[in-house]
């Protein structure tokens, strides 16, 4: 799809309590030191506009996850996606990021040891990531918004069975939300430097000539104990659901998404991802 090929993407990492331990990630970040030991770890990029290598490749798509070609686990990262505008001052810096809509998101990720940058284990080409074509709107990203409501949940259809994926959760216990996430992610976006995992996001946003537009994946949730010992393999549905809880509760989220009928549903931003080999 090519909805988003202006606009840079950008992922939280460990935003959500113990994600990045049952990923087998948290020795990445064992010298990344942060000012809350339970906030999120760093920032990565996963699509650069108009970048040449790897992170110049647009890697999203609605439906499909194109495996890569060589042989290695890859596991998908339910999480919430948001699309937002972007300001800069003079200098470059980010002076303030403004979330438009949100939406269900895979951050489908390469689970190899010995990657240099989180970004290496994200986009590998294209149909490395999903993201809803339901997005819902935004009226105030603070308490008492559209999004308090909301609850994510994810499953993976395999040999005719639908397993849970991912735990069932509200939005509102990720670590980072709302305000103290916007005034994290400025701050992370203008001050971090190239080390360890990390890389300098602010240079890469100045090369592609500071995006006013931006996909923010915002922290993977748990995975249930099948999501996390269990990788997705050529056949498999993934299926990332973001649903109003004054609407539906999980029973009929669950029974819809074993028969097929979450797409346009009021209430519910839904991703249903194939996965084939590329």
């Amino acid at each position: 799809m090519n909805d988003y090929k202006n606009f840079v993407g950008l992922g939280v990492a460990g935003n959500f309590a113990l994600h990045l331990e049952q990923a087998g990630e948290s020795a990445d970040f064992k010298d990344v030191i942060t000012e809350d030991p339970n906030g999120p770890k760093g920032m990565f990029p996963f699509y650069i506009p108009g970048r040449t290598g790897q992170l110049g490749v647009y890697p999203i798509s609605h439906d499909t996850i194109l495996l890569p070609h060589e042989a290695c686990n890859v596991q998908p990262e339910p999480e919430v996606a948001l699309i937002c505008d972007l300001a800069y001052d003079d200098e470059g810096n980010i002076t303030n990021i403004t979330p438009k809509f949100f939406g269900a998101y895979n951050d489908c990720s390469l689970r190899v040891e010995g990657a240099a940058k989180i970004s290496h284990k994200k986009n590998w080409g294209e149909a490395s990531k999903g993201i809803s074509s339901t997005l819902i709107p935004i009226d105030t990203f603070g308490k008492g918004g559209v999004m308090e409501r909301y609850r994510i949940a994810s499953f993976l259809r395999r040999e005719g069975m639908l397993m849970r994926y991912g735990e069932d959760v509200e939005l509102t216990g990720y670590s980072f939300f709302y305000g103290k996430l916007i005034d994290w992610m400025k701050n992370q976006i203008n001050s971090q430097i190239d080390f360890g995992p990390l890389e300098a996001i602010k240079s890469y946003l100045k090369e592609a000539h500071n995006p006013t537009q931006a996909i923010i994946s915002i922290g993977a949730t748990r995975y249930t104990h099948f999501g996390e010992t269990n990788f997705i393999r050529e056949g498999d549905e993934v299926i990332v659901v973001v649903y109003d809880n004054d609407k539906y509760c999980m029973n009929p989220i669950l029974s819809k998404a074993n028969k097929g009928e979450l797409m346009e549903q009021e209430g519910i931003s839904a991703l249903v991802q194939k996965v084939t080999c590329a």
